[in-house]
């Protein structure tokens, strides 16, 4: 992924996350204001902006309440498909979940997007459910999910420790 950085999203860029989620989703679009809900509840989520000397050119979130993480959204821009940028966040957001103790990662796909279909199978995930007509345009939602192998427990005790 030459000249691609992953990082964490930041306030700062949620309107251009905001621009792009309504070019890349615009019947089911999230507000603005959704991401800086979003943004305010480090706790439990965790966001991604992947950028480019063009700017940001995929993003992607996790909320994780253990023991289940749920990929709250995943996007990459048209132009920058295929480049090992979608696998690259979506395997961050693995991580993610790992490091906070999940057992099983969800999230659900278009029915009408087998692209993001076969990237969630080469990643493990099967499908599990499927939720009719979730989408605004009537399409249905295929429930997906990865089971996770449990995290190495040393060091777990210190991590509720800390929080504690």
């Amino acid at each position: 992924m030459a000249g691609v950085t992953i990082r964490d999203m930041t306030v700062d860029d949620v309107p251009a996350v905001g621009a792009l989620e309504h070019q890349l989703f615009p019947i089911d679009a999230w507000p603005v204001q959704m991401f800086l809900d979003e943004l305010s509840q480090p706790e439990t989520r965790h966001y991604l902006v992947a950028e480019t000397s063009d700017g940001i050119v995929g993003y992607a979130g996790l909320m994780c309440i253990e023991p289940i993480a749920d990929v709250q959204t995943i996007a990459v821009v048209p132009d920058y498909e295929g480049r090992g940028i979608g696998s690259t966040l979506l395997t961050q957001l693995i991580e993610e979940a790992r490091r906070r103790w999940a057992t099983e990662v969800l999230l659900e796909v278009r029915a009408d997007n087998p692209r993001a279909q076969q990237l969630y199978v080469r990643f493990g995930f099967e499908q599990i459910h499927t939720r009719a007509r979730y989408y605004r345009d009537g399409v249905d939602a295929l429930i997906m999910r990865l089971q996770l192998t449990a995290p190495p427990t040393e060091g777990h005790e210190e991590t509720e420790a800390g929080q504690a």
